[in-house]
């Protein structure tokens, strides 16, 4: 609810004191991250208070890229006053050290292999649209017998990309780019353009955080990709599967 005046108003009816609370919200938006630093501090008298940020909104600016900017994700990380806070795959691990309590970063790369396999592709190769995002899909093959590369990225300036295959043969494979978040898209359409011009049979685009921003779902269809696989850390059309089991496990682990 708001105000008239368009101020944010949340209520928590639930006795909680000295309870164990866990709060879940993800933080796309100024107004998501608002209301959970609210609920936090409605949250006061809590025997004890764990923060799930499935997206976290903001990390990305992990460093100064120009002087005078700050490092938001830090900014960010410092309001979450909580006894135990979780992210899930956030974008740099290194912004886990900015909160001032113990953070874990969950890891859904299982959970987005097991649906994979689950499509029943024959013979498909995992690609990842960089080198940085090797990790992850990685993980996402662990065990389940999937090829997997990374294309090459070079970046020429700010908004021009070159991708390469590295001399990959895709002809009639069926090929899942994979990466932790796809925000505009740019980078998975001309990845999905230039692998379907190799002779990709069908080209699938699958992530962890659909922020799918402006009209990048869109433009991925229109590049030919076959689906868009997300999960529920941010709820989208495309989100075909969910981290709930992922949280469930961490939090029994407490």
């Amino acid at each position: 609810n708001r105000f008239p005046d368009e101020e944010l108003y949340l209520r928590i009816t639930e006795e909680i004191e000295n309870e164990r609370v866990t709060l879940i919200q993800s933080t796309p938006t100024d107004s998501d991250l608002v209301s959970l630093l609210q609920l936090i501090d409605a949250c006061e008298g809590a025997g004890e208070l764990n923060v799930v940020i499935p997206y976290m909104g903001y990390a990305r600016q992990d460093k100064k890229f120009k002087p005078g900017e700050p490092i938001s994700a830090r900014a960010v990380a410092r309001c979450i006053n909580a006894d135990r806070v979780f992210t899930i795959n956030i974008h740099e691990k290194s912004v886990l050290k900015h909160f001032p309590s113990p953070a874990e970063n969950l890891d859904a790369a299982k959970l987005v292999g097991e649906y994979i396999a689950g499509l029943g592709l024959k013979d498909p190769l995992l690609l990842a649209p960089d080198s940085g995002a090797e990790g992850l899909i990685k993980n996402i093959s662990s065990g389940l017998g999937f090829d997997y590369d990374h294309l090459e990225k070079t970046r020429l300036s700010g908004d021009t990309v070159v991708i390469k295959t590295k001399n990959l043969d895709v002809t009639g494979r069926r090929v899942v780019l994979v990466d932790d978040m796809i925000a505009t898209g740019g980078t998975m359409a001309e990845s999905i353009k230039m692998l379907r011009n190799q002779g990709a049979a069908d080209v699938y685009t699958a992530c962890v955080h659909p922020v799918l921003a402006r009209n990048a779902a869109l433009r991925l269809f229109n590049a030919g990709v076959k689906d868009i696989i997300g999960t529920d850390t941010l709820e989208r059309a495309e989100s075909r599967l969910s981290v709930a089991p992922l949280i469930a496990d961490a939090l029994k682990g407490l």
